[in-house]
């Protein structure tokens, strides 16, 4: 019998607070397959701001397609993607908008957006160590402005967190970074980006893909706020 079926039937991935003999939690692997069945995103971090650019997956008539946006809004100056358990990641995206929320309130100042993902972390983090919960299965990439400089970040399952020029999350996310690392470079300007983005969606899906599927938000570094395109406009933004 393979070693992790042995572990299933002795039973260490019933909880979240049970290590395996090898040191690992299954549960958290588990909800580490969940993201990777999840619809992908890439965000990157350009000379004149940061994007996102995601796969909407959803594509039915019958859909209103605002309701179908894998981006949200944290705050006029962060944006945050999901793979994974959608429902899981609403969650976290609402205590997200909540926190920044609060953070104007107390101190008058947009929050930055690496305290975003660290509470976010911290959350994540406690359901892998109390009982009576499983780990969410979602993983949030955040990306934003802090003093006029772009920020991506991205946080595990495990509740780490990093920061990242550009990076992949959900569906087919370690083939994507493989051609992000051949082809990223610091100096790309939004535009330059976004377009290099959709090629590595364009090669990634092959006959599958379609620009329809897809949704960019973007926030420059001077304006500071935030723009999504969808269509027409991410066909025009990218040329």
């Amino acid at each position: 019998m393979p070693m992790d079926m042995q572990h299933q039937a002795m039973g260490y991935d019933r909880t979240a607070t049970m290590f395996s003999p090898e040191g690992t939690i299954l549960q958290v692997e588990y909800a580490e397959k969940a993201v990777r069945l999840g619809s992908a995103s890439i965000g990157m971090v350009c000379s004149d701001g940061v994007f996102i650019l995601a796969d909407k997956r959803i594509k039915d008539k019958l859909v209103i397609e605002l309701s179908t946006n894998k981006i949200y809004e944290i705050d006029s100056h962060i944006i945050s993607s999901i793979a994974g358990v959608v429902s899981d990641a609403r969650i976290l995206i609402e205590k997200a908008q909540v926190l920044s929320q609060q953070h104007r309130i107390t101190y008058d100042s947009p929050i930055e957006p690496e305290l975003v993902i660290k509470e976010i972390s911290n959350i994540k983090q406690q359901f892998t160590q109390y009982g009576g919960a499983r780990p969410f299965g979602a993983s949030l990439m955040v990306a934003g402005i802090r003093d006029k400089k772009p920020e991506l970040y991205t946080s595990t399952i495990t509740g780490n967190y990093f920061s990242y020029y550009a990076n992949a999350i959900g569906e087919n996310d370690e083939k994507i970074k493989e051609k992000l690392r051949e082809k990223y470079k610091q100096e790309l300007n939004l535009k330059k980006g976004g377009k290099i983005a959709l090629e590595i969606f364009k090669e990634i899906y092959g006959k599958n893909f379609d620009v329809d599927r897809f949704e960019l938000v973007y926030i420059k570094n001077e304006e500071g706020n935030l723009k999504r395109l969808i269509k027409d406009e991410l066909e025009e933004f990218i040329k």
